[in-house]
């Protein structure tokens, strides 16, 4: 039997030639809904809390909760919440406008190495993992750098889109070689870029807060307890970000927000502590959110709009959200020093 190239002969003849030798970056974030109606948004909520990284609970009560209340209420209130930060323009969600933006960007930071195939999945909606692997694959790009967009890691954000990548591997004959870029949650690269990005937003301020709150997004305590590290990089973040900044831990606090169901959560609670600061006279807060790599539906409208409620209903006067590292100067260093270092070995 005649072998060309490694193959027998009529397999030559029967398939194409397939490029190879390129090397996939894929960026991804946690995902958002196609449109703000009710069924973009039921659509989008059914697959995140099915999710079982998500959502450990798998009892009959919350079988019931899940189908019978959540996704029958929970799709409308979301859907308008949506609808307050919704990119018009572009008709999609800032999250999906952000992404996209890190993806052309880190794209054109790498142009001195054109083997590279940059691209941007969601784990939950469009574009999926799945897709996105699989077009880089028949790309020819044989070797993939996963980089979840979490600096910080948990199982129910950065293991999951390990999941999902490996479950979308699962289904091709020819899988290509996958790396995974770490949490970045402590890099120095990553704490400098926080600290100049404050430092810039806090100086078009026309106050001084008196107090900042770093906000990240919260996990159940069950979680936690069963061995989950998020809450200890949240602090080790928060921590050296305080002191990148010469601050302390009364005028510098560390919080959760987007508590879900009526377990407890990581605290101190977000909001709780916006009211506490108010009733106990601070009159100037500014609120970052070091775990997010771009802004969301949890930075555009959980803080800047419900916080920022809560905290003059209260007696507070000034509140500031700054924004998230997104596609800025200081943020795509991250992501470009984050993927050239997991590269290593791979490029000449």
């Amino acid at each position: 039997m005649t072998i060309i190239e490694g193959r027998p002969a009529h397999a030559a003849q029967d398939h194409p030639a397939v490029s190879d030798g390129r090397i996939g970056v894929l960026l991804v974030n946690l995902g958002t809904p196609d449109a703000t109606d009710f069924w973009s948004m039921r659509r989008y909520l059914k697959e995140f809390l099915s999710d079982k990284r998500v959502i450990e609970e798998n009892t009959l009560t919350w079988k019931l909760v899940f189908n019978g209340i959540i996704l029958t209420l929970r799709p409308r209130r979301k859907g308008r919440d949506y609808d307050t930060i919704w990119n018009r323009e572009l008709n999609e969600s800032p999250l999906k406008t952000v992404t996209r933006s890190q993806s052309d960007k880190l794209a054109g930071m790498l142009t001195a190495h054109p083997q590279i195939k940059v691209d941007w999945a969601m784990r939950y909606g469009n574009p999926s993992i799945a897709s996105r692997l699989d077009a880089m694959t028949k790309a020819g790009c044989h070797r993939v750098l996963l980089v979840p967009l979490y600096p910080q890691y948990a199982a129910a954000t950065t293991a999951t889109v390990c999941d999902e990548a490996f479950r979308a591997l699962m289904a091709m004959r020819w899988q290509p070689t996958l790396r995974v870029a770490p949490p970045y949650y402590d890099d120095a690269f990553y704490i400098d870029a926080l600290a100049a990005s404050m430092r810039q937003n806090l100086s078009k301020l026309d106050f001084k807060p008196e107090v900042i709150v770093a906000s990240f997004h919260g996990i159940p305590q069950s979680y936690f307890r069963r061995g989950d590290p998020y809450h200890c990089h949240c602090v080790k973040t928060a921590r050296l970000l305080r002191e990148k900044l010469g601050m302390n831990d009364k005028n510098f606090l560390l919080t959760f927000q987007s508590r879900f169901g009526p377990e407890e959560w990581l605290q101190p609670y977000t909001d709780k502590t916006m009211e506490r600061l108010a009733r106990e006279g601070v009159k100037n807060v500014a609120v970052v959110t070091p775990g997010f790599a771009a802004d969301c539906l949890e930075t555009l409208e959980e803080i800047a709009v419900e916080n920022a409620d809560v905290f003059k209903a209260h007696g507070g006067k000034n509140f500031a959200a700054i924004p998230c590292l997104n596609d800025s100067d200081e943020g795509m260093r991250v992501i470009h020093d984050l993927a050239t270092r997991e590269l290593k070995g791979w490029l000449d």
